[in-house]
């Protein structure tokens, strides 16, 4: 472009929201500079920095559209590497309440990739660009602002064994995810901390990988029971290449999936899709088992601050860090970062303006994850009209898909987050979804297994 917005910027953190931010600064700031405390340049596998990247991810179909236009032919490399891809509805096996959904393809894209995966190919897309730089194994030490406190205008830094070290920067953007210390930086600037909205959830994840002896996926990408009041227990399993599945349970409330080999295989006993266990119970384990704590959702409220220091920005999960189960982290990312291009394009920066632009953003995923948490009774929080109305309709809904594709297909078009959630509440639909449920047969109800709800033993505590 003719002119940039300034001479650098600096962004905090070199994981998927940072990369996404660093490739639409590159094209408003001769230099951008990336902070990450971990190697990543090079690497192909999970790091320290990202404990998630050992269990299944996903990229929504709103989140795939952002990629391929911030770095077309991505999709192409991707499929060139061997990953798979397919529909995210008709390619993709679903289980809610215990039922299977009727599969139907929606044209929205599902990429069958790790997070490893998909990382190292965005990172080496954006650290080919060439005003785009990487300071590896370097520690974010606090920022560095004006005598007065008004703009942020660097960051200091240190890394290996170097003297610490003031970077200067037009503009720093924090990326640095649910550990982000913006809050403690903004108090010790004189800002007030942004209010927090917390859903505690409990959440675990465990994971391992297996050889497969048996083909329980035949043409679908992945089996995905999802968890429900009657049975809080989900999985994502997920279908690699050379006969390889990664089984990735999730517990909620405090009902983990166990860390050892018997637990877990008993673990998968219990989910909703029979198949999965049928396969794992006889398959190969090729990895260690490893686990993954989300304590709860937060929704940091940047969007309500009437002060803010100019020069910098939050983004990513420093602004919300969702219920993972849902798979919209990522996307959501994407969806900040495609918004920050067409901010600056608009005046350039003003932090508190940016937040309130990404707000209604950070609304839809957060209501359907807040509202699907709250399904569980054992999620505190209020439950206004809203959610209790929306709960008991979905759950029609997906009684509804169960034997009608194309419920199963707008569905996954609103969790996507490529359709409005309005576009579930279409007349024609809503009669349909009314219809159709009351024509499905009653199933028996669940009896959840003896272990639901209670803690593992001690010796299994993903603390531990």
């Amino acid at each position: 472009m003719g002119e940039y917005l300034g001479e650098r910027a600096v962004v905090l953190g070199g994981g998927m929201a940072g990369l996404l931010t660093a490739r639409v600064l590159s094209e408003r700031y001769r230099t951008v500079v990336i902070i990450e405390r971990d190697t990543i340049v090079g690497v192909t596998g999970t790091r320290r920095g990202v404990p998630q990247a050992h269990h299944a991810h996903a990229l929504l179909a709103r989140g795939q559209q952002i990629l391929e236009d911030l770095f077309p032919g991505l999709q192409a490399e991707l499929t060139a590497d061997g990953i798979p891809s397919g529909d995210l509805s008709g390619s993709l096996r679903w289980y809610f309440n215990g039922k299977r959904l009727q599969q139907k393809d929606s044209g929205l894209l599902s990429v069958s990739a790790t997070r490893p995966e998909l990382e190292e190919h965005v990172r080496a897309r954006v650290l080919a660009l060439p005003n785009v730089e990487v300071r590896e194994r370097t520690v974010i030490q606090s920022l560095v602002a004006t005598d007065d406190h008004t703009r942020i205008i660097g960051v200091r830094v240190t890394g290996d064994d170097a003297e610490p070290e003031t970077l200067h920067a037009d503009l720093i953007v924090d990326s640095t995810g649910r550990g982000s210390r913006s809050s403690v930086w903004l108090e010790e600037l004189g800002y007030e901390r942004p209010a927090e909205e917390k859903i505690k959830i409990d959440l675990a994840y465990t994971s391992r990988l297996f050889e497969l002896d048996t083909d329980p996926f035949g043409d679908d990408l992945a089996i995905n029971p999802v968890a429900s009041p009657a049975n809080p227990r989900g999985a994502f399993f997920v279908n690699l290449p050379g006969n390889v599945a990664l089984l990735s349970q999730t517990g909620l409330l405090g009902d983990h999936p166990p860390r050892d080999a018997q637990g877990f295989l008993e673990f998968a006993k219990t989910l909703e899709a029979p198949e999965i266990y049928q396969a794992v119970r006889t398959a190969k384990p090729i990895s260690e088992i490893t686990s993954f704590k989300v304590p709860a959702s937060v929704r940091r409220r940047f969007d309500k601050l009437r002060r803010f220091p100019e020069g910098m920005l939050v983004i990513g999960d420093g602004v919300c860090a969702f219920n993972p189960v849902y798979g919209q982290g990522m996307t959501v990312a994407a969806m900040e970062a495609d918004q920050l291009g067409k901010h600056l394009d608009d005046g350039g920066v003003r932090p508190l303006r940016f937040f309130k632009e990404i707000s209604p953003i950070i609304d839809v995923p957060w209501d359907i994850s807040a509202g699907g948490d709250l399904a569980f009774p054992g999620v505190e929080g209020p439950r206004p009209l809203k959610v209790k109305m929306g709960n008991a309709y979905m759950a029609k809904l997906h009684s509804a898909a169960t034997v009608d594709g194309r419920f199963t297909e707008a569905f996954f078009r609103a969790a996507g987050l490529v359709d409005p959630p309005t576009a579930l509440m279409r007349p024609s639909l809503v009669v349909g979804v009314l219809r159709t449920a009351r024509r499905v047969k009653t199933a028996a109800p669940l009896t959840p297994p003896a272990t639901i709800g209670q803690a593992p033993p001690a010796s299994d505590d993903l603390a531990a």
